[in-house]
């Protein structure tokens, strides 16, 4: 680069300043089965009538004009080029470039390796994500296109990233250089639906929620109502996807479980009264947490706690904790038909 002019309202000009800050970075990216290697990544000028004579890579190239003019040479197919184009220039393509003979061309570019490399531990529907744009990469038409889906402000989201190390800057960056791959190949796609993404049994995850609200909300006076306005249901339709999981246990059942899990583990390791355990566990007395217990367990809160501290004592080392399953099993095994 020989010199660049300046303008004003240039919203990439900070980009001048420190022009190889994101090349300083090794910038590896993996994706699905590819790992994505960063080779240039930079904002450069083309003053007026410049020209890079035909040269090819081995690797992708993404050319980005956000101001200027000139032209480019694609297989021997000449374009013109003005702000906001982007045209792809892959393994093998030759081109030419050259900027307006009265003004300069600033560009954007990217340059990247792309290599495939199976990872046993990949998101399966990243992977076929992936693989899914990389076949759209590779038949890309060899032409320029409108930046339609705004990739050009990607590279100065990532450039204030590196120059202000805010925390995650890395992984900032690294979600740019996906996010221009992305932008690019859909500048250029038709618009049709590639890979589906993962869909959610919704009242599985409803489910799961709740149980997880339950679970961390359970010492306070939780009602059906309170867990509803979590998930914008009403309480007829939370009901009905508690029976639809197990219609054995609708959603009071499942509290009152949770409640004794907590109320079972404080019995068996701990001192305190049934009094304070019925207060810290949600129960409104200590009577009704008796009534409960009783009816669950077939025995009372002190017998329990008398049994567990036994076994505790005479095994130390064998039982240091019981697990969510073999106490829930218990308090279901006890419960007497009705």
């Amino acid at each position: 680069m020989t010199g660049r002019f300046v303008r004003t309202s240039f919203p990439y000009e900070t980009m001048f300043e420190k022009g190889d800050l994101l090349e300083r970075l090794e910038i590896a990216v993996n994706w699905g089965h590819y790992e994505i290697h960063v080779l240039r990544f930079h904002l450069t000028s083309f003053e007026p009538g410049r020209i890079i004579n035909f040269h090819n890579h081995s690797t992708y190239e993404f050319h980005f004009i956000p101001r200027g003019a000139g032209g480019v040479i694609l297989d021997g197919q000449p374009y013109s080029l003005s702000e906001g184009l982007l045209y792809l220039t892959g393994p093998g393509v030759m081109h030419y470039q050259e900027a307006d003979p009265h003004q300069a061309m600033e560009e954007l570019c990217l340059h990247i390796d792309i290599v495939p490399r199976f990872n046993p531990a990949a998101d399966p529907w990243e992977a076929a994500e992936a693989e899914d744009c990389m076949q759209k990469l590779n038949a890309l038409p060899i032409r320029p296109a409108p930046d339609s889906r705004g990739a050009m402000p990607c590279f100065l989201e990532a450039y204030e990233a590196c120059e202000t190390k805010r925390i995650g800057y890395y992984t900032a960056i690294r979600m740019q250089v996906i996010a221009i791959l992305l932008k690019t190949i859909q500048a250029y796609d038709s618009g049709d639906v590639g890979t589906e993404a993962p869909s959610r049994d919704m009242a599985a995850y409803r489910y799961d929620y709740a149980v997880r609200y339950m679970e961390a909300n359970y010492t306070s006076g939780l009602r059906l109502e309170d867990v509803v306005e979590k998930l914008d249901l009403s309480p007829r339709q939370l009901q009905r996807i508690f029976r639809g999981v197990d219609p054995d246990r609708p959603f009071s059942r499942v509290l009152e479980d949770i409640r004794l899990l907590a109320v079972c583990d404080r019995l068996r390791t701990g001192s305190l009264s049934i009094e304070r355990i019925a207060e810290l566990e949600g129960f409104s007395t200590a009577a009704y947490l008796h009534t409960v217990f009783r009816k669950r367990m077939g025995i009372s809160p002190s017998v329990y706690r008398k049994a567990k501290q036994s076994e505790l004592h005479r095994h130390p080392a064998e039982t240091p904790s019981e697990s969510f399953s073999h106490i829930l099993n218990e308090v279901n095994h006890h419960e007497p038909n009705v």
